[in-house]
């Protein structure tokens, strides 16, 4: 099935928007960093130690140094080949979770950053942008335990600015190449964690139409959570259609900055968007009530 018949199916018309990306002020940041201290974790860390860097930080998990096959041979999407392998030397953390809502609203609170007050929904079976939606407000009930939606590419990077000055650490989104050998773990599975959507992911047949808390449903084998499923998460690649020329050491495929991936599928997409080799498109401009991120740390 081609990714254009998916998106008429789903109703999921990924296209280019013009919301105007807000940055984080600069002296809201350092403030925020100094609110409070960072509890350092102990390092080097072996593969599979989960620690947080503070108090209101993502719980991070060690990622070990590994090769795999990034993409599918088989499959019939042509943004998913070639198959190529990927090499990382050193290893990396990544956040157990997507971001929750409670997590983000720490940041708000701490930094004063405005996330907007507008967001892409679905009314019936056409997308609209609705005023007074966003990330406290996405269309559907929520709790501080969901991952937070209604986030732009703009919105992930403030929190990660944040979160970098605040720890003293490097943190970023994760490039499409980690996100998938994360999501993969090792493993050749045909989603993150497993063959069985239903046991690892939130998806249009079984999440009720909105977002689930953190961790729900069964982990993969690196300890992470919801990489299929419940929201989908922005990486810091620009889009290609095809990964002839990606980089084969892990890092991020720089370009135009256009149009940027989305990984990981989302409670509205159908069983295929979960899939550990899917990927997606959208103006890093976007808020989408669907949409959010997770990060990841360097080591040491």
């Amino acid at each position: 099935m081609s990714k254009s018949k998916l998106h008429n199916l789903i109703a999921l018309a990924i296209a280019t928007f013009c919301l105007a990306a807000i940055s984080l002020p600069a002296q809201a940041a350092n403030k925020a960093a100094i609110d409070q201290p960072a509890k350092e974790a102990p390092e080097p860390l072996e593969p599979g130690t989960v620690f947080r860097d503070c108090t209101d930080c993502p719980d991070m998990v060690a990622i070990p140094a590994d090769s795999f096959d990034m993409g599918s041979a088989g499959s019939d999407e042509k943004d998913e080949k070639p198959e190529h392998r990927v090499t990382f030397e050193q290893p990396f953390a990544m956040g157990k979770t997507e971001i929750t809502r409670g997590q983000f609203a720490a940041f708000v609170s701490a930094s004063g950053y405005d996330a907007g007050d507008k967001c892409w929904m679905l009314s019936g079976d056409k997308w609209e942008e609705f005023n007074d939606t966003n990330w406290r407000n996405p269309g559907y009930a929520q709790d501080d335990s969901h991952p937070v939606a209604c986030i732009n590419f703009a919105d992930a990077q403030a929190y990660i600015t944040w979160l970098s000055l605040k720890t003293g650490k490097h943190y970023q989104l994760p490039s499409e190449a980690q996100w998938e050998y994360a999501c993969r773990a090792g493993k050749q599975t045909e989603y993150c964690g497993g063959d069985n959507a239903d046991s690892v992911a939130w998806y249009d047949q079984n999440s009720g139409k909105a977002t689930h808390p953190a961790a729900a449903k069964q982990a993969n084998a690196f300890g992470l959570y919801d990489m299929s499923g419940n929201v989908g998460e922005w990486v810091e690649d620009s889009y290609r259609d095809s990964y002839k020329g990606a980089p084969n050491n892990g890092s991020t495929w720089a370009g135009d900055n256009a149009k940027r991936v989305l990984r990981g599928g989302s409670w509205i997409y159908y069983q295929i968007g979960a899939r550990s080799a899917f990927r997606s498109v959208s103006a890093p401009d976007y808020r989408y009530f669907d949409t959010g991120f997770r990060v990841v740390r360097t080591l040491p």
